[in-house]
Formats: C-alpha cells, structure tokens, sequence
C-alpha cells in the first residue's frame, strides 16, 4: 500500500479525500479488470486451445479412415473379382473385364498370371491415357510385399496428376494354389477426397512429407495426410482446410466474458463511489462546513444533523455537540476568572522585570563590599615611612617613590572601577523604575509607540547582563544603528528579560563562560528581525510551543515561568512576535523579535544622534 502511495503521489497527489476514494476505487477497478481477464485468459483459451487439437486429430483420423475405405472398397471388388476369374488364365481376360466394368465404378482392371512377367491392364475408357502408366506402376509392385500374408491388399498407385486406389487379391484354383493376381483400380479425384471428408480437399503430387503434417493460420488449419503405396512409402498427399472455429468462438467468449466482467466492475465502482459519496463524504463535507462557521463567527453552536441517525456519523455528530458544550462552559469559566487572572499575571510579570533589573546591583554590591587589599596598605603606608627619612640611598629612593606611584595608579584604577559598577547599578536602578512607571502609566492602556533604536537598547542590556550572574559573558552586536516602532521602555525589558534567560541558560551548562550574539535582518515588508543567539543548554523544538505558557519553565529547579510569557504578551501589545528555536538539549537558543520598522529611518536615525 505505500509503495501503491507512492508511485500515485509522484504523478497525481489528491486534495481531498473525494479524489483519494475516486483514485483508489480507479485503480482498483483497472487492476481487477485486468486480473480477471488474465485469469479468464488462462482458463478459456487453453481449454478451446485443447478442444481445437482434439478436434483437428479427429479430422486427421477421419482422412486417414476415408482413404483406407476407399482403397478397400477396391480391394473388396478385387476379391470378388479374383473368385470369378478362377479360370484365368485359359478364360479370354476381355469378357471379364468388360464384366468388371458392367457391374462396378471402376477406371480400370488388370490380370497377371503366375508364369507372367508383367500385366495386362483394362481400362474402361479406351481414351484413358493412363494405362501404360498403370502397367509400369504395378510391374514395379513386389508382389511378395503386400501379398505376403494374405490374400488381398490395397494401396495407391500414381497416376498422371492423380492417383488410383488398387485393389489386389490372388486367384487361386480349386485346391488353394495361386494361378494368378487380378488388381482393380479406382481413380481418386479430389471432387471423390472432398465428398468423403465433407470438406474442400487437394491432392498434390509429389508428396509433400513422410508423415502428417499440421498447419495452423490465424484463421484455418492445413491437414495433410499421406496416401501410401504398395511398398508404404507415400505416392500422394490429401491436403485440406480446417475453420478454426473452435479457438474463434473461444475468443469470443473470452471477449465477451472480460467485457461482461469489466461492464459488472465499471457498475460495482460507480455504485460504491455513490455510496461512499452519499453515506460518508456528505456526512463530512456537512461536518467541515459547520465547523468553518464556528471557527468564522467564533460562536459554539451546536452541530445540526439528523437527529435519528444512529450510524458513526449520528454518534459523532452527538460527541462534536458535547465538546462544543464543554467548550462553550469553559469559556465562560474563563472569562469569569480572565480580569482577576490579568491583573495578577501583570503584577508577577512587573516583580519578575523588577528582579531581572535589581539583580546586576546584588552582584556590584557584593563587589564594593569585599575585603579590601590591606596588605597593600600596610606596604604603602611603609614606603611612605621611609620616604619621609633623610638617611636612605637615591636607588631605594627611586625604588619607593616608582612602587607609591603604581600604587597611586592602581587604586585609582580601582575606584574607576568602582565608578563603573556604580554607574551601571544607577542604570539599573533608573531602568526598575522606569519598569514600575511603565507599569503605572499603562495599567489601564496599550502602550504608546514611539521610534527607539534597538541598537542602542541591546547595548544598555548587554552592559547590564555582564553582572547579572557570576560568569564570564562575551556580547557582540551590531553598531550601525536600526529604528523601530515600539515602546522603549517595554522592549527594553523584553530584551534584558532575553538576556537574563541567556544568561541562566549558560550557567546551567556548568561553564563559568558563555557568548551571546546579536544580529539584525535585513528587513522584509516593512519588519525588522531581531536574533539573540546564546550557546546555553537550548531545549527540544517540540517545547516551543509551550515556552510561553504562564509557569512552564524548561528548568525544573525554577519556579515562575512568567517571564517568557508577559514578553511574548508585550511583543504583541506593540504589534510585534516573540519566537523561540533550538535544535535540541545542549544546542543553545536563538530568540527572534520582530517589529515594525521605522517608514522613515533617516529622519529616525536624526532624532536619535539628536
């Protein structure tokens, strides 16, 4: 069955499960029509074919039985003749003769006594220019041959175009000796074959074979039988045509029988196609067009179909009207429970941001509050010492006055450092407030739309990343910058919310280090895409269509959940999408924003270096 699939989907795949059923009940009656006519092949030809060779042996038997009838029929004359020629050959052989001739239907008569050394033969018709023919063919007879064992024989004997059936029988005298032979000879034409075999017949000479011969045409059989001399070797041959009648009406029967059988399976099919049509794709097509109409008006109503129908279809009309009610209660659960639902997933998505941006300012702290390098100080506080007396060389001099120099330098390169971190704390901390006068000023609105420069976005978020967890993250994006349309403050903390998530998903490789890249695509239909792409631990691709779903986290050890949700949430409040990939555990991620680009990216890019 695949393999029937397959080699009918690589010519023609259906579009719908009408063309499916016509297709299969097509093929299916092809090929029945031709396993029947092949099997009614292998039943009904063979057995004409063997009637036909029964047939043409019983003809071949019936040639054979009418040459020999008609050469004993002059073999009996011959017998007859020979017990009234017992006197021969004192009695004059001419009056017997024209007495042969009297009596019977034959061409001709010939005597031979004992003493003689040849024949002398009668014919009926003194114009018959076959007698001299007639004595050399008998002279050449060995009499010892055919008259062996008995006392009379019968065989042919070449005559011109034709052939003469002998008689022959002995003349013997009253004690049983043989004084002498008589032959009489009848002309066989192929007018006297066709009478005796019912059929146009030939003869032909010389003979055309040793034995019979058959012949089969595509509408006739040609028989030839030998006509055999004295010496059994063939004079002549009697050929004649056979209709082919049997093998004919074989056919035809054949014919008829695969016509009949195509016509029945051409009705079964068309009948079964109606069927199926009536009993089951109405059914469905009913089926598919009410539920176009609940998915079109978003109204659950129920499913209207023969009530009285107790077959699948009734049982499945009763089950789609049950999921609809269910459906339809449910719905009204959840719009019941969706205000009180809304604002608490609003409040935990604002703590969840909240958290994402305090956290880089735990780590700064823990940085500030260290133990400071006093040994260090100790070691400066020394050298001072020492600077201050009168007593030392110039080379310690030198020496103490270049390590209070690095020294200088190097806390001042700390307290840079310290400068730094606590910028980025203060960055952190204005970002969690904007992310709570984000929250206040949109609780009851969609979020405004201005021109933001993700660019610029990922760059604050990035910064922030580094100090969100306690390992070493390498960032590369972009610096060409690239306008869209979306709330700043909000795509701002969707961004640092992927971050923070990418971050996570390489300290759960156990690596103390990790790469986050950022690309832009080119834009397509007035979008712009975003790919933030880590080499954390990834998750499998049937997950991601459940990443978004409030408290599902693909780490078990993790409560919450609600990140990815209130970003996806936020993406489309601004008319965006939030995608997740991966290629599987171990693979890393890549989350792709997309959002409408600025129609006017040069007066964009103005305002923002503005």
């Amino acid at each position: 069955m695949k393999g029937l699939r397959a080699w009918f989907g690589a010519r023609v795949r259906p579009r719908s499960l009408r063309d499916t059923m016509v297709s299969v009940l097509t093929i299916t009656g092809v090929g029945g029509a031709i396993a029947l006519a092949a099997l009614l092949a292998l039943v009904i030809s063979p057995s004409f074919a063997e009637l036909e060779d029964r047939a043409t042996v019983a003809y071949r038997h019936r040639a054979h039985a009418a040459l020999a009838e008609f050469a004993a029929g002059a073999e009996i004359i011959a017998r007859e003749h020979a017990d009234t020629a017992r006197t021969l050959p004192t009695s004059a052989p001419v009056p017997l003769s024209q007495l042969l001739f009297s009596a019977h239907r034959v061409d001709a008569v010939a005597y031979r006594a004992v003493s003689d050394s040849g024949w002398d033969v009668r014919v009926r018709s003194y114009t018959d220019p076959s007698r001299t023919a007639l004595a050399q063919g008998l002279n050449a007879v060995d009499l010892q041959k055919p008259l062996k064992d008995g006392r009379s024989t019968h065989f042919y004997l070449p005559d011109g175009a034709g052939v003469m059936a002998v008689g022959m029988a002995r003349i013997t005298d009253p004690r049983g000796h043989t004084t002498g032979y008589v032959a009489v000879m009848q002309r066989l034409t192929a007018g006297h074959l066709s009478a005796l075999l019912g059929k146009a017949a030939h003869i032909t000479r010389p003979p055309e074979g040793q034995g019979d011969a058959i012949r089969k045409q595509s509408g006739a059989i040609e028989i030839a039988v030998p006509m055999r001399g004295a010496d059994g070797a063939p004079v002549a041959t009697a050929g004649f045509r056979v209709s082919r009648e049997v093998v004919l009406l074989g056919r035809r029967v054949l014919m008829l029988a695969v016509a009949g059988s195509i016509l029945l399976l051409v009705f079964l099919l068309l009948m079964v196609r109606r069927a199926v049509a009536a009993f089951v794709l109405a059914p469905l097509d009913r089926v598919e067009r009410h539920m176009e109409r609940v998915r079109a008006s978003g109204a659950l109503l129920p499913f209207e179909d023969e009530g009285s129908r107790v077959d699948e279809f009734g049982s499945l009309g009763r089950s789609f009207n049950a999921m609809l009610n269910q459906l339809k209660d449910l719905r009204e659960q959840n719009e019941i429970q969706s205000f009180a639902l809304g604002r608490s997933e609003s409040a935990v998505a604002v703590l969840h941001n909240v958290r994402n941006a305090l956290a880089p300012l735990s780590t700064i702290l823990s940085h500030g509050v260290g133990p400071m390098p006093v040994a260090d100080r100790q070691l400066l506080d020394r050298a001072l010492a020492e600077l201050r007396r009168d007593d030392i060389d110039a080379a310690r001099r030198a020496k103490l006055v270049a390590f209070v120099a690095t020294a200088i330098d190097a806390d001042a390169v700390a307290r840079d450092a310290v400068r730094q971190q606590l910028e980025v704390g203060r960055d952190a901390m204005r970002q969690t407030l904007e992310i709570i006068g984000a929250q206040q000023a949109r609780a009851h609105e969609r979020p405004p739309r201005e021109r933001c420069d993700v660019t610029d976005i990922v760059a604050r978020n990035a910064t922030i990343a580094r100090y969100a967890q306690s390992v070493s993250i390498g960032f590369s994006f972009p610096a060409e910058p690239a306008p869209v349309l979306a709330n700043r403050v909000i795509l701002s903390q969707v961004i640092g919310n992927l971050f923070s998530n990418a971050v996570e998903a390489i300290v759960a490789t156990g690596r103390d280090h990790g790469t986050i890249a950022v690309e832009l695509l080119p834009p397509t239909g007035g979008r712009l895409s975003v790919r933030i792409i880590d080499d954390g631990e990834g998750f499998e691709p049937a997950l991601s269509t459940r990443l978004f779903q409030p408290g599902f986290s693909t780490r078990t050890e993790k409560s919450g959940g609600l990140g990815l949700h209130w970003c996806a949430n936020s993406m489309a409040a601004m008319g965006g999408v939030l995608e997740l990939r991966s290629a599987g555990q171990g693979t890393g991620a890549v989350a792709i924003l997309t959002l409408d680009a600025d129609p006017d990216p040069v007066a964009s890019v103005g305002e923002l270096a503005a």
